[in-house]
């Protein structure tokens, strides 16, 4: 066989999967963010059509926009990255002669962006709420976390844990009032409504 799929069997096995969009992000704790963000407004996106994929890391986007954009299955392709991880959504994308547009970019990661959205204060009650916030406390009297502010050091504790920022992906969006959202995760929520859909 040669290599690569001829044009009319990839179209096919895409129509087969229902997937007209992926949504390509870094880690899991976006995956949870993007999730708790459409339950919240009433959206089913794999009903929509709509693949919330996490990739393992921002420098796994050329592979992922290979397989799923034009050189692949042909699927449009969107995303939520860190400032820091631009450059690799950036280079991954061209590779693959995917829209570039369509990323959506946060300040430093989306954890900030929640934090920042909810006020330390808030996040900490919800930190209480989950049964961490005596973890969260010890975890601020280390050496390493004097001379942080508040905000950076909640930001590192959601980190800390295996499994922690995953569940605080989900625990902070659902907590947003309806006009804090952070604007890169409206922005990406708001492009992917299906075709036609009213505004």
């Amino acid at each position: 066989m040669g290599g690569g799929w001829s044009r009319r069997p990839r179209a096919e096995l895409a129509e087969r999967l229902a997937v007209r969009t992926v949504v390509l992000l870094e880690g899991p704790s976006d995956a949870e963010a993007v999730g708790a963000l459409a339950s919240r407004r009433g959206r089913d996106l794999a009903a929509e059509g709509v693949c919330v994929l996490s990739m393992g890391g921002a420098m796994s986007i050329g592979r992922f926009a290979g397989l799923l954009g034009p050189p692949g299955l042909g699927l449009r392709l969107t995303g939520l990255c860190d400032e820091a991880e631009r450059g690799y959504y950036v280079r991954g994308l061209e590779r693959a002669d995917a829209v570039q547009e369509e990323i959506f970019v946060c300040a430093a990661d989306l954890e900030d962006e929640l934090i920042r959205a909810l006020g330390v204060p808030r996040v900490e009650e919800l930190v209480e709420a989950e049964g961490d916030l005596r973890a969260l406390r010890t975890f601020q009297r280390q050496p390493a976390q004097q001379g942080r502010t508040p905000h950076q050091q909640v930001r590192r504790f959601l980190g800390t844990k295996k499994g922690r920022k995953i569940r605080y992906g989900r625990v902070l969006v659902e907590a947003l009032e309806p006009d804090r959202v952070p604007a890169p995760l409206d922005a990406l929520l708001a492009g992917l409504r299906p075709p036609g859909a009213p505004v």
